[in-house]
């Protein structure tokens, strides 16, 4: 009996399901990275195609790394007020490394560095992390949670008839909601315009 043991086995051992929720994480975030740098670039970016019960478990894991990642934002804009645009090995670089505004840099960074740190933990890819923390996590600052949906598909995997699932992050992809357009009745057919007196007077003389 499996009572208390929370979770799907996934017909793996515990390391061999670890690895894969931890790849099936970073693949969702590679998916964001710049197109020209990749030889096999996505069609979507910010989403992948695996099974239902596979995206069920990779869901909370991937909602716990973007959460990681935009608690530590406030930090990193805090941080960016003491950087330097100075290039590394440069002169202005070492006199910033040397005054108060680097010791002020360091001290507002460490929690981004934490936070970097245990995703990594999480993960395992610094390719990854570093796109959840540069380019995913800003769009989520102002959303409480619910980072992805998952949306099942109609044809099964081929081999196994597997369900697939697509596990996408939200407010990319977004369908576009239209409300229904109501009948207007001023574009109806015009009445009846009234008639002239002359006219109405020329059709009876025809008529008589």
């Amino acid at each position: 009996m499996r009572h208390r043991r929370r979770g799907r086995t996934l017909g793996r051992s515990p390391a061999h399901r670890k690895a894969l929720l931890k790849n099936l994480t970073s693949a969702l975030f590679l998916t964001e990275r710049d197109a020209s740098l990749d030889d096999n670039a996505p069609k979507v970016p910010g989403r992948i195609t695996t099974t239902t019960h596979k995206a069920k478990e990779v869901r909370p894991l991937v909602e716990k790394c973007i959460t990681i990642a935009k608690k530590s934002l406030a930090s990193a804009e805090e941080a960016s007020k003491y950087a330097t645009q100075a290039d590394r090995g440069t002169d202005a670089y070492k006199a910033w490394r040397k005054s108060d505004d680097w010791q002020k840099w360091a001290a507002a960074r460490a929690p981004v560095v934490a936070a970097q740190r245990r995703v990594v933990q999480l993960i395992g890819d610094r390719e990854a992390t570093s796109i959840l923390f540069d380019t995913i996590a800003e769009r989520f600052v102002d959303r409480p949670g619910g980072y992805t949906r998952i949306l099942k598909l109609a044809t099964p995997r081929l081999g196994d008839n597997g369900q697939r699932a697509i596990l996408e992050l939200v407010g990319k992809n977004d369908r576009v909601k239209r409300k229904a357009e109501k009948p207007s009745f001023d574009d109806a057919a015009p009445a009846s315009e009234p008639v002239d007196e002359p006219v109405a007077e020329a059709k009876e003389e025809a008529t008589s």
